[in-house]
């Protein structure tokens, strides 16, 4: 290990009325990992009060069931992962605000995802995965398949574009190699540009030395993690949802913080959301 882990708490959002075990036993072995506190987050939003309508008892009925999950969270955690430290937290708000928030101190938070659709998720009101990858001061990994625990040898996916993003996400990435003790594919995906004064062959060999200049220097710091470059030319995230098919997990960077909508997550990190078949986990620009 190089000592520098990050061990502030892993924050998972916890709906009472859906199945979270799936991204609790990701979270709950993530905090093994990292020797990090696992905290498990139930929010509520507040009751609304109008001349026509007080819902104060569903949302003392939300109260009760949140607390009850929290109660069956952490039992399932210790079961799992004994030596995992759990807090528990009932918080009134939106959820995609309280979590968003919480990521400010935050080592990572962690989500599940119900695989809407895109016509689905702007429409719903729970839905989490988008706003809180957009606005979150931490990394954000979104649970909707399990990992490729049985692939052999086991490997990480990371993106490449030499980005301030990009370099954070590569950062985490050889972390979480070193954790797994297994290996790291960075992945620089080139699409050819329609016009351009350049040959093609100029320019592939320009995204190739890229590639080395991004991952220099990063396998003296991590020794154990065995990296292979790769350039494959085509789209993006389908060659990046391609390549993790059978990883533990893809890491890419995300660029700036969302908007009031939450949706501002560019068109690589969102086709992967939807795309990607094992766990994504989306870093923000250092």
């Amino acid at each position: 290990m190089t000592g520098t882990t990050d061990r502030r708490d892993i924050v998972i959002g916890i709906d009472p009325v859906k199945n979270w075990h799936l991204a609790l036993a990701w979270a709950a072995d993530e905090a093994d990992r990292r020797q990090s506190r696992l905290r498990l987050v139930v929010a509520v939003p507040p009751p609304h009060h109008t001349q026509h309508v007080d819902n104060s008892p569903r949302h003392t009925t939300q109260l009760d069931a949140g607390t009850e999950t929290l109660r069956t969270a952490a039992a399932w955690v210790y079961a799992r992962q004994p030596g995992v430290h759990t807090i528990s937290s009932l918080l009134e708000g939106t959820p995609a605000g309280v979590l968003a928030g919480l990521s400010r101190d935050a080592g990572m938070v962690v989500l599940g995802s119900r695989r809407l659709s895109r016509t689905e998720e702007f429409l719903s009101a729970g839905s989490l995965v988008i706003p809180v990858t957009a606005q979150a001061h931490c990394p954000v990994a979104v649970v909707g398949d399990a990992e490729h625990a049985t692939q052999k040898p086991p490997y990480l996916v990371v993106g490449v574009d030499g980005s301030r993003a990009s370099r954070a996400a590569l950062a985490l990435a050889f972390e979480e190699a070193e954790l797994r003790h297994c290996a790291l594919r960075a992945i620089a995906v080139w699409q050819p540009p329609v016009f351009t004064l350049h040959t093609g062959d100029t320019l592939f060999h320009a995204e190739r030395r890229l590639l080395s200049e991004a991952t220099a220097g990063w396998s003296q710091k991590y020794p154990d993690v065995r990296l292979t470059h790769e350039v494959p030319i085509g789209s993006p995230v389908e060659l990046l949802a391609d390549a993790a098919e059978h990883a533990l997990a893809l890491v890419v960077g995300r660029r700036g913080h969302g908007g009031y909508t939450g949706m501002r997550v560019g068109s690589v990190v969102h086709g992967l959301l939807h795309r990607a078949h094992c766990p994504v986990i989306t870093v923000p620009e250092a």
